[in-house]
């Protein structure tokens, strides 16, 4: 009872609006927020000419940002794990990039996994790991961008904790479970979509059920237990390891299964999408990452960055080999 009513205390103070900060002008910041909504627009028009039905894909984007990654951001924030600096939007307390990036990386995943023969559930890992790898460059960067005593965002760890630059483990893992439940119930939802013969009911209500069933997903008993083995294991010690770990066993394990076998060939125009997104904000990280001299930054991030585009320039290798 007494947790309950310090959530609701937390929530109470995190929410009012009298408390709340408005927008930071902080150079740094204001860049890479608009590098990433410059991002979301250039998507949304990918979507609108590329996608068979645009609508619930937009859709499908509102709904992950507005009902899944950002209501569970601010969850977390009122848990206390950490907190944000005031961006140019914010969703209440979470900069709108944070959800927004998140819903980027996941349906970027999904198109450029459509074109490999893999089962659903590899499909679902690999966009996890995809936003673990495109993490690993962005957190150690933000939590150093710091103005006042607070960075673009800030985790609150206790000494001690098993952490990368400031940011716990789980953290890194937490994308996993953002990117990849997402992407599991974005292929539900369109599976349910298709069999009902592109109903158009059935396109309005499956994005938002099947979100807030992510979102159920997410502050269930079954996070804790993947990102650091709860209840056996404890948040901030070395339990948090093995999911990270995981991960990339996870991605050997698809290399093998998948030996890079492929539905068709990449399509310049048709698959764009996946390496502008990560590429654009790679590169951007890789530049703030120079002009700020934060070079052990650079080089913790290029390992992940290489594994990342080489998974992608695999792919590419595969899909002419099943043109030929």
């Amino acid at each position: 009872m007494s947790s309950t009513l310090e959530f609701i205390k937390n929530l109470y103070s995190a929410f009012d609006a009298s408390k709340m900060e408005w927008f930071i002008f902080e150079p740094t910041w204001v860049a890479m927020d608009i590098i990433i909504i410059l991002l979301g627009v250039y998507t949304i028009g990918f979507i609108i000419k590329h996608e068979q039905h645009p609508k619930q894909i937009l859709l499908e984007m509102l709904c992950f940002i507005f009902l899944f990654a950002g209501v569970y951001e601010n969850m977390a924030q009122v848990m206390g794990w950490y907190g944000f600096g005031k961006s140019i939007v914010m969703v209440f307390n979470v900069p709108i990039t944070v959800p927004l990036i998140e819903a980027l990386f996941t349906y970027a995943g999904i198109r450029f996994c459509k074109q490999m023969k893999l089962p659903n559930w590899a499909v679902v890992v690999l966009c996890g790991i995809f936003g673990v790898l495109a993490d690993l460059t962005l957190d150690p960067l933000a939590l150093a961008q710091e103005r006042d005593g607070i960075g673009r965002w800030s985790w609150f760890i206790e000494q001690g904790d098993v952490n990368f630059f400031g940011a716990p483990v789980y953290n890194y893992s937490g994308w996993f479970l953002i990117c990849g439940i997402g992407s599991m119930f974005i292929l539900f939802g369109r599976h349910w979509f298709k069999k009902s013969g592109c109903n158009r009911i059935v396109g309005l209500v499956y994005p938002p059920l099947c979100f807030l069933g992510a979102l159920a997903v997410m502050v269930s008993p079954l996070s804790s237990f993947l990102l650091w083995l709860g209840p056996w294991g404890q948040r901030g010690s070395v339990t948090e390891y093995p999911m990270f770990m995981a991960m990339f066993v996870l991605l050997g394990l698809i290399a093998i299964i998948w030996r890079g076998r492929m539905r068709s060939t990449f399509n310049k125009r048709e698959d764009v999408v996946f390496p502008i997104v990560f590429g654009v904000f790679y590169l951007s990280n890789l530049t703030f990452d120079c002009l700020e001299g934060r070079f052990d930054i650079l080089l913790f991030s290029l390992p992940f960055i290489a594994l990342h585009t080489g998974v992608y320039l695999w792919a590419l290798l595969g899909g002419k080999r099943a043109a030929s």
